[in-house]
């Protein structure tokens, strides 16, 4: 080996040659860098991927509904589940229902999420939050909100107070938990430095904490809703004649096995576009997030 020749070093890769000089007689040429941006995919194939699996799977039970591999009285074929939504639809039942359903979850939800976000902001800023707050929250999560069911029942009746309540009481937790692990994870430099700028108190945790917290907290809501779910099925089926719950208990009372995977269809539907909902929010409150993963 010459003089004018060097082993590269350890952990860098040799360029590649090309006609520039090096200044020793050599050229070399520097590699073409692989591309390290975000490749955009066509929405056409994403969309189709995304409704692959729950094509397949539709397609799979209409099959062995067809011929014969499942019996209608343990599971209704596609056919019969979409008879069944035309039923309900051209009495009006169905809309009553959703309506009704989608009611009591709004305000339910409205109320657990706030309360939640509050708690878990004021646990997360400050040690005397977190040492008021915390400890009862933990003792609050660990206990499953519908052991708290006949509690909320002789406190509030059947009516919809206690329906509203206990989805309240399903939502608070999540939102509670996530947010304070998101306010607990905002880079304490980026807090000192806007303390720099002359932000404290509800401003800095408003232009601050809170968007720094935000992924955390969105994923709270995710969670929320969808735990919200259960909250609602359990309480629409106690003293009530509306709701999507109380159509699960027609479903039991009259051995209408239609209808019973009719409320399957709709509770997954809801989650769907509730999923839908969430991940439109991040993508205008979060633009940025779309390109840190390499995809």
């Amino acid at each position: 080996m010459t003089a004018t020749q060097h082993e590269p070093r350890a952990g860098t890769a040799p360029a590649a040659r090309t006609g520039a000089n090096t200044g020793d007689g050599d050229s070399v040429t520097l590699a073409r860098p692989r591309f390290l941006g975000r490749r955009d995919r066509s929405r056409t194939l994403s969309l189709s991927v995304r409704f692959a699996v729950p094509l397949a799977l539709l397609a799979t039970w209409q099959v062995a509904s067809s011929v014969g591999w499942l019996d209608p009285e343990i599971l209704a074929s596609p056919g019969s589940v979409v008879a069944a939504a035309e039923e309900l639809w051209e009495s009006g039942q169905l809309t009553d229902f959703l309506a009704a359903s989608g009611r009591r979850a709004a305000i339910g939800v409205t109320l657990g999420v706030a309360v939640g976000l509050v708690l878990g902001v004021l646990s997360g800023i400050s040690a005397l939050g977190e040492e008021l707050i915390d400890p009862t929250m933990q003792m609050y999560r660990a206990v499953p909100f519908l052991a708290l069911v006949p509690l909320l029942l002789s406190w509030f009746g059947v009516g919809e107070g206690f329906k509203i309540i206990l989805i309240a009481v399903s939502a608070v937790a999540p939102m509670y938990a996530y947010t304070y692990l998101g306010v607990r994870g905002v880079d304490r430099l980026v807090i000192e430095a806007a303390r720099g700028y002359g932000l404290s108190g509800v401003r800095l945790v408003a232009q601050v904490i809170m968007p720094s917290a935000l992924p955390n907290i969105l994923m709270a809501l995710r969670i929320c809703l969808s735990v919200s779910l259960t909250g609602l099925i359990a309480a629409e089926q106690i003293g009530t004649t509306t709701g999507i719950g109380y159509l699960v208990s027609l479903s039991q009372q009259y051995f209408r096995n239609d209808y019973m995977v009719l409320c399957i269809v709709l509770y997954a539907a809801i989650g769907v576009l509730i999923d839908l909902a969430i991940r439109i929010v991040e993508r205008l409150a979060m633009p940025w997030r779309s390109g840190v993963a390499a995809r």
